[in-house]
This record gives structure tokens, sequence and C-alpha cells, in this order.
């Protein structure tokens, strides 16, 4: 493991599609290090700054970041749209230079991925993509950690999405299945597939993997599976669509009668987080006993220190 963390020295996380199964589970096994270690402060982010950039608001992305450098002795920045001038007044690209001259590192959370690579490739330091419209891989580290946590090595596991399948959680979720051998099952309407040159793109590390990724519009495709995924109907900037959304997804909701259409009594319930009962998810799966979002929400927090760990060369 020692030796595949030593490689990511420098390096962005912008996309799963970026990094090797074997990085990631690198990267998973020092998630699992750091949480055992949670109550042992080591300080090793003394001496570091890490700007966090938010166009979006965020309460675990933010808190993970600030509470996974500042309890390591590091200085997290918080910098809105109402503090900066990302790719208004000023550049992006210059705000990029900028920044990569003040920080070790730097955060962001917003809504065009050519952002988080503009900050990429003109900071200089590594970029951790906190969530854009296309991918949120931190979180989807968290979801695998999550899952590992309850039945072991993923690998040949049935993991099932339910809803919008074109937003940024589905997506990762699929890239970080294809890597790791994870069976993924995509349950949504038609017009919430994900997008084919996604899936073509996406062909190839499933094929390398042996896992298997399947699209359905019928909820009885939850059948066999280990855990159940599901999303708002409507994030941040599609408050617009809601109305449409809330027509084509309300078949989609993740109930019990779904559950019991799952047909295996270990099925487990994840969701990325910020949740509304009775749309995308009812009370009594979210807060029942099949629920491991907290656990979930938890582990935002000690996949993110593992990743500024390594990619700063601190371990």
């Amino acid at each position: 493991m020692c030796n595949t963390l030593k490689n990511l020295q420098g390096r962005s996380l912008l996309t799963w599609l970026d990094y090797s199964a074997s990085e990631i589970r690198a990267l998973l096994e020092l998630a699992r290090n750091v949480k055992h270690e949670k109550h042992q402060q080591k300080q090793r982010f003394a001496g570091i700054s890490i700007a966090l950039l938010f166009e979006k608001r965020s309460t675990r992305t933010r808190c993970a970041f600030e509470t996974a450098v500042g309890e390591e002795g590091g200085h997290p920045v918080f910098l809105s749209n109402d503090d900066i001038q990302l790719g208004a007044k000023e550049t992006i690209e210059d705000t990029a230079r900028v920044l990569g001259r003040m920080f070790s590192a730097i955060e962001f959370r917003g809504f065009k991925q050519s952002t988080a690579e503009a900050l990429a490739a003109y900071s200089g330091v590594p970029v951790y993509n906190g969530l854009t419209d296309l991918y949120h891989p931190t979180q989807a580290l968290a979801d695998v950690m999550t899952l590992e946590e309850e039945f072991g090595d993923m690998c040949g596991k049935k993991l099932c999405f339910v809803g919008d399948g074109r937003n940024n959680v589905a997506r990762s979720l699929i890239v970080m299945a294809a890597k790791l051998g994870i069976n993924i099952t995509v349950v949504c309407p038609p017009e919430l597939q994900p997008g084919a040159e996604f899936l073509a793109q996406c062909a190839e590390l499933f094929a390398a993997s042996g896992a298997v990724c399947e699209i359905s519009h019928d909820t009885t495709a939850v059948c066999g599976a280990d855990a159940i995924y599901t999303d708002v109907w409507a994030s941040m900037g599609e408050e617009a669509q809601k109305t449409e959304r809330v027509r084509l997804l309300a078949p989609y909701q993740v109930n019990r009668r779904l559950f019991e259409q799952a047909d295996n009594k270990s099925c487990v319930f994840l969701h990325c987080l910020p949740a509304v009962r009775g749309e995308e998810v009812t009370k009594d799966i979210i807060d029942g006993p099949q629920s491991r979002v907290w656990d979930e929400a938890e582990n935002r927090k000690h996949t993110i220190k593992a990743i500024i760990l390594a990619t700063l060369g601190l371990i």
C-alpha cells in the first residue's frame, strides 16, 4: 500500500476515472487506518493551508474538509462566491495561479467540471473535486468504505442506485463500481438514464474488472441488491425542474415495498444527504435499521483525510 500511496503525491482528484483500482484500494485502506486513529490527532497537517472554494452550499463536504484538516493542525480557509472573484472579475486561471502560490491544495465544490479542471491545470497544487455537476468523487469513496465496513470486499456484490441516473453521485458510483468489480444496477426513468457516451467510456472498465452495469426502468431490478442508494430528485441548480422531476421519479421512491423487492434481509440503504423524507425516500427506510447513512456521512471525513494525506505526501 505504501508505495502505491507515494505515487499519489501531487495528484489532483477530479474523477475516479483518473485512478487505478489499486490506487483506490490503497486510499480505502488508508481511510480505514485514519478512522481507527480518529482519537489520536497526530498534527500531520501542521503548516498546511487548504483553500475551500464553494459555489454550492454544503454540510458534509465543508465540515469533512474543515475538521479533517483542522484537527491535524492544518488551516482550512473557506471561500464562497461572495469572497473571491472566481470566473467573474478575475479569470479562473488567474485565481488558480494565485491560490497555488498561497495554499498547499485546493478543494472546489461547484457547477462546472471544467472549473475544477482549470484549477488543477493552473494552480500547481492538488485540487480535490468536492462536487461538480458531473462527479462527486469524495462521496463515492466514503460510500464504498461504508459498504466494505458492512460486507467486506464488495467485489461481485450488487449495488442499486435508484433515481436520477444522470446525476453526479450516480456517475461516480458507476465509475467506482467499474474500477472495483462491483455489480451496479441503475434504476431510473428513461428520461434520466446515464448518457450513452459516459456508459461507453465505462464499458471497457467493467469488462476489465468483470463487473456488470445494468440500466433498468423497472424497480424489480433491485432484486438481489446488497445495497440500495438514492439521492434527491432535484439537485442544487435544478430547482426550476422540481415539478417535472417529482412526476418522473415518484414511481422510484425508496420505500418499504421497494426494499421488499430486493428480497435480501441483509440489504442496506445509503443516501449522500441532504434527504427529503417523503420524496426520494420514506422515513421508515432512512431512519430504520437498514440505514447506514450516518456511517456514510462520518466516513466522508476519514476518506477526505486519507486523500489529502496521500496527495500531499504526508504518510
